[in-house]
């Protein structure tokens, strides 16, 4: 039976202790009084699955936004060197945003 990493994590160390026990390898001995981590670590390893959950950006296109940013740091560090004040908080406000905007479409 194949598992996903967001399988294992959801499952309670109860159940996990029973896909172990189906299983017989090295990383799992001990299973019974390992924590969750550790047990999940150990399955992950054991049944080859990346043991993190991976994130993507969906409806938005992160390298334009990121290019942006890059520009935007660019007239923040000139209008920093300018004393430039209103402008420096524009600029900073829209660095901002358009880091959120990222985090938002994360998934």
């Amino acid at each position: 039976m194949s598992h996903t990493y967001e399988e294992l994590h959801a499952m309670t160390v109860a159940e996990l202790r029973e896909v172990a026990k189906e299983l017989d390898s090295e990383e799992l001995r001990g299973y019974s009084s390992m924590h969750k981590e550790d047990l999940l670590k150990a399955l992950c390893t054991t049944l080859g699955i990346e043991a993190h959950v991976t994130h993507h950006v969906v409806g938005l296109d992160k390298a334009k936004v990121k290019a942006e940013i890059r520009d935007l740091k660019q007239l923040r560090q000139a209008a920093l060197e300018s004393g430039d004040h209103k402008e420096l908080k524009k600029i900073r406000r829209k660095i901002h945003r358009l880091k959120r905007k990222i985090r938002r479409a994360t998934v």
